[in-house]
């Protein structure tokens, strides 16, 4: 049994959805990219959610996004179920698409967690040895100088999506929101996300000159076959994180620590309640989907579901 998770209105993740077996279905291309840019837009503006970042990689997808109204379980469903339909359409592809586990959900919890973790997703084609450097990614992404003023746009794609139906527009725009815990320095967000990045990006250096490696580069990263299958050694994920905090804030993770166990500890009590038959036991707030799908009366904060 899955650990109870809290959805908190105004919370800042990373997520990140694999694709079944490793198969490369998102491998770089006009038309792909189009989906996931498109798909992205609409998700988010139907469920108000802000993007902060982005980066498709052929085997999985990284987002970095501000759950602002408390809905994010609802904007991961929509938004990966438009990528698995048109994906599956586009590639002739019969059966599931994302891997069968749950996407990995990570509250960025303080400033430090924010710019690393974004560093991080930006540095992922240079860390998978497909491109020195990660502007020169020719998949779905956000590059360092748009974080918080750039746009997104595409227009529908041809792909599953009726145009005869009005939630499918010719064109959208997506706006590229600044984290809320780095409204007030956006420059400074930046150069540090581009200092970080730079650290990522020569340590996948230092890594590929030691094994005698050189980088695939951006055409030939296009022109594998989406039907192949990933090789490379991927090490067996032991943990599941459910929040971070950046390097060198440990007092930040002992009180996130403690905040996790007190939450659950209050779910578990409440469900117990709830199991034995009493209706009007109250969960705790961040509760979403006894809420959402059984009424469950939560403590604090209503959520729109």
């Amino acid at each position: 049994m899955s650990q109870p998770r809290e959805i908190a209105p105004g919370a800042t993740y990373m997520i990140t959805r694999r694709i079944l077996r490793r198969h490369l279905l998102l491998r770089p291309d006009a038309v792909i990219n189009q989906l996931l840019i498109y798909a992205l837009a609409i998700s988010a503006r139907r469920y108000g959610v802000q993007v902060h970042a982005l980066c498709a990689m052929s085997t999985h997808l990284h987002l970095i996004v501000t759950d602002v109204t408390g809905v994010l379980p609802r904007f991961l469903q929509f938004y990966h179920r438009i990528v698995a339909l048109g994906t599956k359409v586009i590639r002739a592809w019969e059966g599931p698409v994302w891997d069968h586990e749950a996407p990995s959900v990570v509250r960025l919890l303080t400033p430090a967690a924010v710019v690393e973790k974004i560093a991080y997703v930006l540095a992922n084609p240079v860390a998978a040895g497909l491109v020195r450097h990660a502007r020169e990614w020719p998949g779905a992404k956000v590059e360092v100088g748009e974080l918080g003023r750039g746009v997104l746009s595409a227009t529908r794609p041809s792909a599953y999506l009726d145009p005869e139906n009005p939630h499918w527009p010719e064109e959208v725009t997506l706006p590229l929101s600044l984290p809320p815990a780095i409204e007030h320095n956006a420059e400074g967000f930046r150069q540090q996300v581009a200092a970080e990045l730079e650290r990522h990006e020569a340590q996948a250096h230092a890594q590929m000159q030691q094994l005698g490696r050189k980088f695939l580069g951006a055409e030939r990263a296009c022109k594998i076959s989406p039907y192949e299958r990933a090789t490379s050694l991927e090490a067996l994920r032991e943990r599941n994180p459910t929040f971070a905090v950046g390097r060198e804030q440990g007092d930040a993770w002992r009180s996130a620590g403690a905040a996790v166990r007190a939450f659950r500890a209050s779910y578990r009590a409440a469900l117990e309640r709830w199991r034995a038959g009493v209706r009007s036991v109250l969960f705790p707030a961040g509760t979403w989907w006894m809420h959402a799908f059984h009424g469950a009366s939560v403590t604090g904060v209503v959520f729109a579901i």
